[in-house]
């Protein structure tokens, strides 16, 4: 693992969080309306779920007491998940020029989510434009520098209430090895590919798979299988 990924520059990750940010705007501003309803990679949310999301990415305590007042019904989501469910379909009623407007006012802003880093931000912004992008066959290019800052910090955590925002994939007991950085972690059967596709991987999407190679991917691919 580089020296350097466990304590990356600040300028740094939020230089790759505005570049993110960027990428994202651009490709919503070409989606047509059917693909703005188009399932995501994550369970029961559609792309524009995804992106509205994405505009609650610089919450203070402030701004969420402002929703629930505005969304009383939210006092009923019980636990963390439920409350980022719930608060992403209250957000997606926003006209689609609107989401992108509130995605693209983030961009040079250095605001994120109270008892998060933006670490988190940036492992957030990275994933769900994949989560978008990856169901409608869209190339979407991630970063290497900023996905592996994402990757280091979100295995790091993946025991810590972190780690309960994603679905847990049975990673441990495997030696993840990046083939465009230094970087590996863990122990076990090799499961070897890019950090685009390790950075998905440990943030619970089995897409990722058919991007990664070694008999653990294999493994993995297999216990991916539907029963």
């Amino acid at each position: 693992m580089g020296p350097d990924v466990t304590r990356p520059d600040l300028d740094e990750i939020w230089t790759a969080i505005d570049d993110q940010r960027v990428r994202t705007v651009e490709m919503l501003e070409e989606l047509t309306d059917e693909q703005w309803e188009h399932p995501s990679l994550c369970e029961g949310w559609t792309v524009r779920h995804v992106a509205a999301h994405l505009t609650l990415q610089r919450q203070h305590l402030s701004d969420v007491v402002r929703l629930l007042v505005e969304h009383p019904r939210l006092l009923r989501s019980v636990g963390l998940n439920r409350m980022i469910r719930d608060s992403a379909v209250v957000r997606a009623a926003l006209p689609t020029d609107e989401i992108v407007a509130r995605i693209r006012a983030g961009i040079g802003s250095r605001r994120h989510n109270s008892f998060v880093t933006p670490r988190e931000t940036l492992t957030d912004s990275l994933v769900h434009a994949q989560d978008m992008a990856i169901p409608l066959g869209i190339d979407l290019e991630m970063q290497t520098g900023g996905a592996l800052i994402a990757l280091d910090r979100t295995w790091a955590t993946r025991h810590t209430w972190l780690g309960m925002v994603v679905r847990q994939l049975p990673i441990d007991g495997y030696r993840l090895v990046a083939t465009d950085a230094d970087w590996t972690a863990g122990s076990g059967p090799p499961v070897i590919g890019p950090v685009a596709a390790l950075l998905l991987l440990v943030t619970g999407r089995p897409v990722a798979l058919a991007r990664l190679e070694g008999d653990g991917a294999a493994q993995l691919k297999m216990q991916a299988q539907p029963a």
